[in-house]
C-alpha cells in the first residue's frame, strides 16, 4: 500500500483584515480629558447580550434620531 490514510489537517480560518476597514471614528482621548461618544450613536444592545452601535447614526436627521432612540430605549430594557 502506497496511500496515507491519515485525514489532512484542516485550513485555518482566516480572520477580516480590520486595517482596510473605512467605517472608523478616531477620538482623541489624550490632554486628561474624558472623551464623550455621543456622536457614534446610542448602543444596541443585540439579543445575545452583545453590544453594537448604529453605522450611519452621524447621516440620520434629527427626527429619525429621536425615533431610533424612542424605539431603542424600549428595546434595550
Amino acid at each position: 500500500m502506497s496511500g496515507n490514510t491519515e485525514p489532512k489537517p484542516a485550513e485555518p480560518l482566516l480572520l477580516e483584515d480590520k486595517s482596510t476597514n473605512t467605517d472608523t471614528t478616531q477620538i482623541n482621548v489624550g490632554g486628561g480629558k474624558i472623551p464623550l461618544l455621543d456622536e457614534l450613536g446610542p448602543m444596541v444592545v443585540n439579543s445575545d447580550g452583545t453590544l453594537s452601535r448604529i453605522g450611519n447614526w452621524a447621516e440620520m436627521t434629527e427626527a429619525e434620531k429621536k425615533n431610533t432612540l424612542r424605539v431603542l430605549s424600549k428595546r434595550n430594557q
